[in-house]
């Protein structure tokens, strides 16, 4: 039997990062996946295809409906989707490939197949070649999630998806709906969108993006509304049936007044679910708390020399969590320092405009009992954001009223998911508000909407 320091289960964002990070600290390592790619869900059917058709629809909507104002005259613009959905694929491959690469440069041991946990230290791996047991002093759990399934309109991978079947409708959609208004309905409506579907948006809660500010996810929704996305808010789904080649639901408002929306497509994206039912987590004995794993400071779960990472565990079911959860995890397993700051972990919708965020916003702190102060200031004070010709949104910044410590940043706008790392930064060195205001910001760039907003704080702005 193969003995290992280290057995990882899972070979996403958390799981393969967490592995190579412990290969480096000196620690025997196998990462155990089921899939024929490394990366996860979120390489493999989620952040990067997505990341690849936006960035693609993008372009096609640009040079359709708003290259004219660049004094750019398109003769013919054309959709080959078969051509787009290969770009993207290849991107996938690209990127999946490149973390094969990383293990064998690492020394990680890469098994393949679905590991199960089996008694103190072992791991069953079984696939079609054959099952085998190995050993390992310590075992983490990186298994992910699975997207949350309505009981009354069960997936069939062809007219009611989950995210994974959106990434690759061979043809556009006449009537695509889409139940949730998270990141995953509103970037995946937004593709479909903008390559000239109908699409209608349900959502239970009575806002897009419901965990942004108010002033912004207000803002993203009257956005997107204008780029011809219908939205259904504060509204439930109450019943489907399929016809034919069409789905009807039933929807019901905040009135109890009924409307029957049929597509031929159905989005459902109302969240995801730990991947708990699998790798014998209930056979060992490993303790859940509301569907997640139980752990302590140090990713421990209930049973000894067994730890679990990303959405597994507590916190936002996002890669770039997991990622640094695997990293601190590996560290401390080597008697290191490890550490994740929950309260600086940045969330990203990744439509256009988009829209970032991190810490807390101005309701969350008064909630908290928090005296906040804040400031605002929007892009269309923002000369590079006129040459761009994209100057929707702006950017929110709240501190505290009496420290002047950031407590959160909030940003809608053109490249809001690069501009939030320098917010996520402030939050982690513990600045203030007055440390944003007088840090020299390139000009022209978008960062300095973000310096401007700081010196709002305090009533200072200087363009607006």
């Amino acid at each position: 039997m193969d003995s290992f320091d280290l057995i990882v289960i899972g070979a996403g964002p958390g799981g393969y990062v967490c592995a190579i990070r412990a290969a480096q600290l000196g620690l025997k390592t196998a990462l155990v996946e089921k899939d024929a790619a490394l990366g996860g869900t979120c390489l493999n059917v989620g952040c990067i295809p997505s990341k690849a058709l936006l960035e693609s629809s993008e372009l096609f909507h640009v040079m359709r409906h708003r290259s004219e104002a660049h004094g750019i005259l398109p003769a013919s613009v054309k959709l080959d989707l078969p051509r787009m959905m290969s770009r993207k694929e290849g991107i996938v491959k690209d990127l999946t490939d490149g973390i094969g690469v990383l293990m064998k440069k690492n020394k990680v041991a890469v098994l393949r197949g679905r590991g199960v946990l089996k008694g103190a230290g072992k791991v069953a791996v079984s696939s079609e070649a054959g099952d085998q047991e190995i050993q390992g002093k310590a075992i983490c759990l990186a298994m992910g999630s699975v997207p949350v399934q309505l009981p009354f309109l069960p997936f069939d991978g062809n007219k009611v998806v989950t995210s994974t079947e959106a990434l690759c409708f061979d043809k556009v959609p006449a009537h695509l709906i889409v139940i949730g208004a998270g990141a995953i309905g509103l970037e995946l409506g937004s593709v479909w969108n903008r390559l000239g579907a109908k699409v209608t948006v349900v959502e239970l809660l009575p806002r897009v993006a419901p965990f942004a500010d108010v002033q912004l996810s207000t803002f993203l929704e009257r956005s997107l509304k204008a780029q011809g996305m219908i939205f259904r808010l504060g509204a439930k789904v109450t019943a489907a049936r399929a016809e034919g080649e069409a789905v009807t639901l039933v929807v019901q408002n905040a009135k109890g007044e009924e409307e029957a929306i049929t597509g031929d497509k159905v989005l459902v994206a109302v969240g995801r679910k730990p991947c708990t039912d699998s790798a014998g987590l209930a056979e060992a004995g490993v303790a859940l708390d509301g569907g997640r794993v139980q752990v302590d400071g140090h990713f421990q779960t209930s049973v000894p020399g067994v730890y679990a990472i990303g959405d597994l565990i507590r916190g936002p079911m996002l890669a770039h969590k997991a990622q640094d959860e695997g990293v601190a995890f590996a560290e401390l397993l080597a008697g290191k320092p490890g550490h994740v700051n929950y309260e600086a972990i940045p969330n990203v919708v990744y439509t256009w405009p988009e829209l970032a965020t991190v810490g807390m916003n101005e309701d969350e702190a008064k909630a908290k009992g928090i005296p906040v102060k804040s400031g605002k200031f929007y892009f269309k004070g923002n000369g590079r954001a006129k040459s761009l010709g994209e100057d929707e949104g702006l950017v929110k910044v709240v501190a505290h009223a009496e420290t002047d410590r950031l407590l959160g940043v909030h940003i809608l706008g053109p490249r809001a998911s690069d501009m939030i790392a320098e917010a996520v930064v402030a939050i982690e060195m513990k600045a203030s508000a007055e440390d944003l205001a007088r840090t020299c910001h390139a000009h022209p760039t978008l960062s300095e909407v973000l310096k401007e907003a700081a010196l709002a704080v305090d009533k200072r702005a200087i363009h607006g």
